[in-house]
């Protein structure tokens, strides 16, 4: 029996330099899953996605991990998946994947009565709307652009009624070379951060709370933005479960990130492709992990 595991990272998640804060929580995030692996028989192989020499049918299952450059090789990424999923065993389901690369998932929470973050979403346009307009008719005082597939903060922009006019030609520039996203801007934000809760086989297995650095609203560490301890509460573990049941496909790990507002958390994003699961918190979530994926290669 086939008893071997890819962690698919990107090429430069694997360099053997632990000298950056970055690589050394990596390596540690990945050595749970390495450890839980073996502790059930198995041998967990971190590789690169992207490499051409790489027999992908030689390993039971992938899970990916870091991959971390995906959106920035949106396509290439996607034709990745498209060849290994008939080669192997891939997890998060492929489908699963394709569905979560889009932000446009989020309006399809919300007509499933998932709270979200009210979101709309514009294709690629030459004749982008008028962000002053935007503002006006929905009310919002300040709001939030950023691209439908994006990380890591990319051309995430705060945006001041004041300042519409300002971000104009960029929003135009934007939005003629990818579809965009806009929403409300959550001000709970600055004072409460970002809470991320982890999710494996269904259920929430722990969290954290994300704060962003003085003077940013970005809660990512390309940001400056810090991870600390949390417990969450009944109703945040509920809607993060409300949220995965809704997903069109099976979910063996997640991160759902929620924003509080004066209607109660929201989801702000859900991650299923390669999200941080933050087992430096709780190596246990990485046992659950590895026993399901175990479970899924022994059927």
């Amino acid at each position: 029996m086939n008893t071997t595991i890819a962690l698919a990272n990107d090429a430069n998640s694997l360099s053997s330099d632990d000298e950056s804060d970055y690589l050394r929580q990596i390596h540690a995030e990945d050595g749970y899953l390495i450890q839980a692996f073996n502790t059930l028989g198995y041998r967990a192989q971190r590789v690169a996605w992207s490499s051409e020499t790489v027999d992908w049918s030689h390993f039971a299952a992938v899970l990916i991990r870091q991959t971390w450059d995906y959106y920035v090789r949106y396509a290439e990424f996607n034709n990745w998946l498209n060849r290994i999923e008939h080669q192997t065993r891939v997890i998060n389901p492929v489908p699963v994947m394709r569905w979560n690369g889009d932000k446009q998932y989020l309006l399809e929470l919300e007509a499933q009565g998932v709270a979200v973050v009210p979101t709309q979403k514009f294709d690629i346009s030459h004749q982008a709307p008028e962000l002053s307009a935007l503002m006006r008719q929905h009310g919002h005082e300040e709001a939030v652009i950023k691209p439908a597939v994006s990380g890591a903060g990319r051309e995430t922009w705060r945006i001041h009624e004041s300042e519409a006019l300002e971000h104009q030609t960029h929003w135009e520039a934007l939005l003629s070379a990818e579809a965009m996203l806009y929403q409300p801007f959550m001000p709970d934000i600055l004072a409460k951060g970002e809470v991320s809760l982890i999710v494996i086989g269904g259920q929430v297995t722990h969290a954290v709370r994300k704060q962003a650095a003085t003077g940013e609203f970005r809660v990512q560490d390309d940001h400056g933005g810090t991870v600390h301890a949390y417990q969450p509460n009944a109703t945040e573990i509920q809607l993060a479960e409300q949220a995965i049941a809704a997903v069109p496909g099976a979910v063996e790990y997640a991160r759902v990130d929620l924003v509080d507002s004066e209607q109660g958390p929201r989801v702000m994003e859900l991650e299923l492709i390669e999200p941080e699961l933050f087992f430096r918190q709780a190596p246990e979530a990485a046992e659950k992990l590895a026993q399901r994926v175990v479970q899924q290669c022994s059927e």
